[in-house]
């Protein structure tokens, strides 16, 4: 269950707010008493990752430049 703080509050205490976020608490803010918006981590510590090494490799042609029509697919949404 998380905590409803209204947005006075959550002016006045952002910071020790964003603190307690951080450590993994859930905050719903709310706008005269009704709940509006959620403040939740946004990186979840995930522990240590482990280092994989592939076999293999890698032959010239991986460092030669892309086709233009693979570049295009690469940038299409910019």
């Amino acid at each position: 269950m998380s905590d409803i703080v209204n947005v006075h509050y959550a002016k006045t205490h952002l910071s020790r707010l964003l603190d307690e976020v951080a450590a993994g608490k859930e905050i719903m803010l709310a706008k005269a008493g009704k709940p509006c918006a959620r403040l939740v981590p946004l990186i979840q510590d995930q522990g240590r990752r482990e280092l994989v090494l592939l076999e293999g490799r890698l032959d010239d042609s991986f460092f030669e430049p892309l086709p233009p029509d693979e570049l295009k697919r690469w940038y299409a949404d910019k």
